[in-house]
């Protein structure tokens, strides 16, 4: 996929977190990648199954983000499911740490992009969405669409 004029054309993107969870703020991360993970991801061929971040150590790392091997690499292939670090400011790295310390609150990747040539994932604070809450989500949708669909139909 090309990028976009300001290099944010997302590549891969997580539909199901939006609907999963409820989104609080979001930040953007650097992603640090090995070798051929960089062309397998140009290629979109990454999963975000179950993906989630966490603060260990003092550092974010990115954990089940599926990048499949590229296949014209022969050496040194990394493991597709293996944990990467997330490169962000240490004031956004104590602030993350203490919110996620609250009850329910997790970090969730957004999207993958590439910005000036790196890779970059946006990432956000979220909470879990209760199964009404993502039938609210749902009808406010709907309601949306609905009042799109009559206004074009007016013009």
């Amino acid at each position: 996929m090309g990028e976009k004029a300001g290099g944010r054309a997302p590549v891969i993107r997580n539909r199901k977190a939006r609907h999963e969870f409820e989104i609080l703020e979001e930040l953007e991360a650097g992603l640090v990648l090995e070798g051929a993970e960089v062309k397998s991801l140009r290629d979109g061929r990454a999963n975000f199954t179950d993906a989630f971040a966490r603060v260990e150590d003092g550092e974010l790392w990115l954990h089940n983000l599926h990048i499949s091997p590229y296949e014209q690499a022969s050496i040194d292939v990394p493991d597709p499911l293996r944990r990467r670090k997330l490169l962000v400011h240490a004031r956004e790295l104590n602030r993350l740490a203490s919110k996620t310390a609250e009850r329910g609150l997790t970090i969730v990747p957004l999207d993958i992009h590439f910005s000036r040539g790196r890779a970059k994932v946006n990432l956000g604070l979220a909470r879990g969405k209760k199964l009404h809450d993502k039938r609210q989500s749902l009808k406010k949708d709907d309601m949306r669409r609905e009042v799109e669909r009559a206004l074009r139909a007016r013009e």
